[in-house]
């Protein structure tokens, strides 16, 4: 269990490094995909190694080995090794808690106050609009999802540029792209590592509804000036407050993504190049290894608890 144990919590520090340049290499919409996979995957099997850490340090307790009729002197390891490792794996797993409830509880907290902003104001659908003479646009979350827009926004764009506003911001509802980043931020808790993977996914996800937009409104370059006006009405005319989740049309990189809109539409085909297929050989390696470790890890563990189940009932 050793080895098997720590392997998840080290592959999030070689796994981060190729899954944003393997992002960088794709279409936005399997780039994100790729990269909601990889931070839930990596996410997963590190919390469940910490997790097993503490119940492997938890057993060495007098109280918790009798509460589960174990010998703790057939157990892996001396109290003198558990003692430490237990205090940190725990304290591991406290921080990681509280940081993962304060971010659904602030999540919660921003989207029933927005839901309070819009609330009265004039809607046609799934559209709102905010009377601000500040420049905004976001996707709302919820049951059902709306989009908000100031009366700032709609002055600043002709009719046109708002029809692909509105088609970016539809295509984040559509997607659900909000739920794939409240999981990056969750994962960004679980494992410090994962951090990183939290701005390159919301900028192939920008990207995804940029490009759902332009195909909508059948003109690539009608979706970069749009996108591009929108963040320069923004910038000069600041708005309110919004959800940390609320996707907006002015986020990112915004010349990155003007450049991708006025450059060819991304393909169909697959990974491009054999740098990129070493690096998508170097990811899976290193989810595979995470997975493998954790099930070896998990199944280790069993056997030890039931051997000293074993021997504490039959007094060996």
């Amino acid at each position: 269990m050793i080895w098997a144990v720590w392997a998840p919590l080290i592959a999030p520090f070689l796994a981060v490094p190729a899954a944003r340049r393997l992002a960088a290499l794709l279409p936005p919409r399997r780039a994100a995909l790729l990269l909601a996979a990889s931070t839930a995957s990596l996410a997963v099997f590190s919390t469940a190694s910490l997790a097993l850490l503490n119940v492997a340090a938890l057993l060495h307790l007098p109280f918790v080995a009798a509460l589960g009729h174990i010998s703790v002197a057939l157990l892996p390891h001396d109290t003198a090794f558990a003692a430490p490792l237990g205090a940190a794996a725990c304290g591991a797993a406290l921080t990681v808690a509280v940081a993962a409830v304060r971010v659904l509880l602030r999540h919660g907290r921003q989207v029933l106050r927005a839901d309070a902003t819009v609330a009265g104001h004039s809607s046609a659908g799934d559209l709102t609009v905010l009377p601000d003479a500040g420049a905004d646009a976001y996707a709302l979350p919820g049951r059902p999802g709306r989009i908000v827009v100031t009366a700032g926004m709609l002055r600043r764009l002709d009719a046109g540029e708002r029809a692909v506003l509105l088609a970016h911001e539809r295509a984040h509802l559509a997607a659900r792209h909000h739920v794939l980043l409240l999981c990056a931020e969750l994962a960004a808790c679980l494992h410090p590592a994962l951090r990183a993977l939290r701005e390159p996914l919301a900028f192939q996800l920008e990207r995804w509804a940029d490009e759902k937009a332009a195909t909508a409104v059948g003109d690539r370059k009608l979706a970069a000036r749009a996108v591009g006006r929108a963040a320069l009405a923004a910038s000069a005319a600041p708005p309110g407050r919004r959800p940390d989740l609320a996707l907006r049309a002015t986020a990112g990189p915004v010349p990155r993504r003007v450049a991708a809109l006025l450059a060819a539409p991304a393909t169909a085909s697959g990974i491009p190049g054999r740098a990129a297929y070493c690096i998508a050989a170097a990811l899976t390696g290193c989810l595979l290894v995470s997975g493998a470790a954790t099930a070896d890890a998990t199944s280790d563990l069993h056997q030890n608890i039931e051997s000293a189940q074993t021997a504490a009932v039959t007094g060996r």
